[in-house]
C-alpha cells in the first residue's frame, strides 16, 4: 500500500473519496426506499423543487456556507446529510488506515471500501423503514465474489474464497434457521444480508466471522436493553437487526482474531 501512497497522501485521498461518496449515499437513503431512481432526475430542494446546482451541492462545506438553508425558499436543510458525508468521510480514511497498519491486506481495500458505503446506506434505511431493500442487498452478493476474487489474485491466497463461500452458506443458513424457527423474529432482509457478511468477513477467517456473528446479538441485545431502561421501548418493540448485523461485522473485521485469542486464552481452551 504505501508502495503506491504514502499514508499522508493515501488516507486524505480516501477521506475526500468517502465525503463524495457519502453525498451520493444521501440519495441513495432517501430514494432506494421510495423506489425512485438514484440516477435522475437531479437532486432538487424537497422544499421548492428547485434544481441543486454543483457548488450547492459541495459535501459539507455546502451546507456550512448555505447555512443550512435553500439558497432559494431558505426551508432548513437536515443536518444528516452533512453528517453523513463526514461519517462516509472518516470512516473511509479508517478503513484506508488498517490496511497501512497491517490489519488486512490492502487487496482488500476494494470490497471494504464498498462494504463501508452499504452499511451507512443500509442501516441509516432500517432505522428509518425497517427495511433491507434488495435494490442493495442482492447487488451486493455479485460485487463482493467479484472484488473477494480479485483479493485472492492480489494476495495469491484462493483457500480464503473456499472459507467466504462456505462462510457465506453458514451464516445465511444460521440467520433463516432463525427466521423459520420463530417467525416474525428475523426479516428476510436480515436474511439475505447475513449470506452477504458471511462472505465478506469469512474471507479474512473463522475467528473473524464467529466473532461478528456473536456481536450483532450482543450489541443488539445491549442497546434492547439501554432503550427499555430508558423507556424508550418494551420487550415486544421491533427493533431493526441490520445496524447490530453490520456492527458485528465490523467488530469481527477489524478485532475478531485478538478477541477470540483472548477469549480461548481466558477460558483455558488455547
Amino acid at each position: 500500500m504505501s508502495d503506491l501512497f504514502p499514508p499522508v497522501v493515501g488516507i486524505p485521498l480516501a477521506v475526500v473519496l468517502g465525503a463524495l461518496i457519502g453525498s451520493f449515499l444521501n440519495v441513495v437513503i432517501w430514494r432506494v426506499p421510495r423506489g425512485e431512481s438514484i440516477v435522475s432526475p437531479g437532486s432538487a430542494c424537497p422544499g421548492c423543487g428547485a434544481d441543486i446546482a454543483w457548488y450547492d451541492n459541495v459535501p459539507i462545506l455546502s451546507w456550512l456556507v448555505l447555512r443550512a438553508h435553500c439558497r432559494h425558499c431558505h426551508e432548513p436543510i437536515s443536518a444528516r446529510y452533512p453528517a453523513v458525508e463526514g461519517c462516509t468521510a472518516a470512516a473511509f480514511g479508517v478503513v484506508v488506515w488498517g490496511a497501512y497498519a497491517g490489519s488486512y491486506p490492502a487487496a482488500l481495500l476494494p470490497v471494504l471500501l464498498y462494504w463501508t458505503a452499504v452499511a451507512i446506506a443500509l442501516a441509516l434505511i432500517d432505522v428509518d423503514h425497517h427495511r433491507l431493500p434488495d435494490a442493495i442487498v442482492l447487488p451486493s452478493y455479485a460485487v463482493t465474489v467479484a472484488l473477494l476474487i480479485l483479493a485472492s489474485v492480489l494476495t495469491g491466497d484462493y483457500a480464503r474464497l473456499v472459507a467466504a463461500l462456505i462462510g457465506g452458506i453458514a451464516l445465511g443458513g444460521f440467520y433463516l434457521a432463525l427466521a423459520l424457527l420463530r417467525p416474525g423474529g428475523m426479516g428476510l432482509g436480515d436474511v439475505k444480508l447475513a449470506g452477504a457478511l458471511g462472505m465478506l468477513v469469512a474471507w479474512l477467517g473463522w475467528a473473524e466471522l464467529l466473532v461478528g456473528a456473536f456481536a450483532a446479538f450482543l450489541i443488539g441485545g445491549l442497546v434492547g436493553v439501554a432503550l427499555m431502561a430508558g423507556s424508550r421501548a418494551t420487550r415486544k418493540t421491533a427493533l431493526p437487526f441490520g445496524p447490530f448485523m453490520l456492527l458485528g461485522a465490523a467488530l469481527g473485521i477489524w478485532a475478531g482474531r485478538p478477541l477470540a485469542d483472548l477469549y480461548l486464552t481466558a477460558t483455558g481452551l488455547a
